[in-house]
């Protein structure tokens, strides 16, 4: 494959999103909508990376960290004028330029790769994707010639009636050779209504000098839609959303309402999961086979074994063991590590744990900061006591201890292997293995006193 590169525009602030965030990082599927593109460039092919930062570029450059170059347009001059920032990270590069736009989220590899091999094929200067629209309005038309080449692009407010008539419209995505490319940004201008520097202008200025300008037509126009309000992107999100839950009920995943749930694009799930209504799956989740997620469940970022049944719970930033169930009302925080058979009931917090092989969590208990082995019993109503005001310190819990209802384990502590902790008691010493811990005060009853009282 020959050589490619793409430069992806991404420096406008997207006035109608109202946002103090650049249009381009607003999230779509678990990801920024800029992230999206570079991913799709990445699946193309593309070596050399480059975008063009303007509104907002500090935070886009953050986000994109390592991952591509950036040239910064200081001011927002048209699409010709973001692409003729770029040229000076072009100047030794002698390939092809793929020029995307930051707000597509919508865009597959797949597509780009068939409009490089396209361009290619055709021996052509430039080449434009297209889609055909069924309501064309707010877009750049494509105008074709006789022999179906691509003889200009005309933005919609410079249009002619006739112009206004056509539905192939440009999706703002092209291949150029490097060369032709620039030499024609050179001899554009900004006479045209909105006093800016288009880029569809290089199509007509190619044209005009007979060289060959090839497009190509997206066979989903859903795949090229641009991102510009919160309504759009709210429709993207759809799509992606749908996109990926249809792929994952390809590859053997029961989602019982697809309408109802929400998953990230980079979410895996194994084979033979059940997916519940209103249930949302989100960052580099990864959960695996034959588990039950849901009904009313968050899970971000978060890696679940096999075979775990989790309901009604939200998990964010922990790992999740085999045949762990877990639920209805439990909130499991980060750095929590659930062993095999872990056993977790209702209304229990679990945050910055190990809890160790068929450990049993029923209900209304606080873990925090805590190490637990295996078989453990934690009665209804315990608490690990782990900070005292400045300090979180930590709860060691051995193998087989049993902790009675209404304990406050008072950290740092540490309770031996096989040791048991009196119901209600508050233990702020180590408890020895095999012993019994008891920390409450002794019980008096005084005869008469109600009568007395009264």
């Amino acid at each position: 494959m020959a050589e490619l590169a793409a430069v992806i525009l991404a420096a406008g602030k997207g006035t109608r999103m109202k946002s103090a965030l650049p249009k381009v990082l607003h999230q779509v599927g678990g990801k920024p909508m800029v992230k999206h593109v570079v991913d799709a460039a990445n699946f193309a092919g593309a070596a050399k990376k480059i975008v063009v930062v303007g509104f907002g570029a500090e935070s886009v450059q953050t986000t994109l960290e390592g991952q591509t170059e950036f040239a910064v347009q200081t001011e927002q001059l048209g699409t010709g004028h973001a692409v003729m920032q770029a040229q000076p990270l072009l100047k030794d590069f002698s390939g092809t330029v793929m020029v995307l736009c930051g707000d597509t989220p919508l865009l597959s590899g797949e597509l780009l790769q068939k409009l490089y091999a396209e361009h290619k094929a055709a021996g052509a200067l430039a080449t434009v994707l297209t889609a055909h629209m069924p309501n064309p309005s707010g877009y750049g038309r494509v105008i074709r010639g006789t022999n179906g080449e691509v003889t200009k692009i005309v933005e919609e407010k410079d249009a002619s009636p006739v112009e206004l008539a056509v539905n192939e419209i440009n999706t703002g995505i092209y291949c150029f050779e490097r060369a032709a490319l620039f030499e024609a940004l050179a001899d554009i201008n900004c006479n045209n209504v909105q006093r800016e520097y288009y880029l569809t202008d290089v199509i007509g200025i190619l044209a005009e000098k007979k060289a060959k300008v090839w497009a190509v037509a997206a066979e989903d126009h859903d795949e090229t839609m641009g991102v510009n309000s919160r309504r759009q992107l709210a429709q993207a999100e759809k799509v992606l959303r749908m996109r990926k839950i249809n792929q994952l009920m390809d590859q053997g995943v029961t989602i019982m309402d697809p309408d109802s749930t929400f998953i990230d694009e980079e979410v895996t799930i194994g084979s033979d999961t059940i997916i519940y209504p209103f249930t949302w799956l989100e960052g580099q989740t990864v959960i695996g086979t034959g588990c039950e997620i849901g009904p009313n469940t968050r899970i971000q970022d978060t890696k679940i074994g096999n075979d775990a049944t989790l309901h009604f719970i939200y998990a964010h930033e922990c790992e999740i063991g085999d045949e762990v169930i877990a639920g209805p009302y439990v909130h499991l925080r980060p750095n929590t590590v659930l062993a095999r058979g872990v056993k977790i009931g209702n209304f229990v917090e679990v945050k910055n744990s190990t809890v160790g092989e068929k450990s049993k969590l029923p209900h209304l208990s606080y873990i925090g900061d805590t190490d637990m082995g295996a078989g453990i019993n934690i009665g209804c109503g315990t608490i690990t006591v782990n900070y005292d005001g400045k300090l979180k310190h930590r709860t060691t819990i051995e193998n087989g201890s049993f902790v009675g209802c209404n304990s406050n384990l008072v950290a740092p502590v540490s309770i031996g292997e096989g040791a048991y902790i009196a119901a209600g008691s508050t233990i702020t010493k180590d408890v020895p293995p095999a012993a019994l811990g008891v920390g409450r005060a002794r019980q008096i009853n005084i005869d008469g006193w109600v009568k007395r009282r009264s």
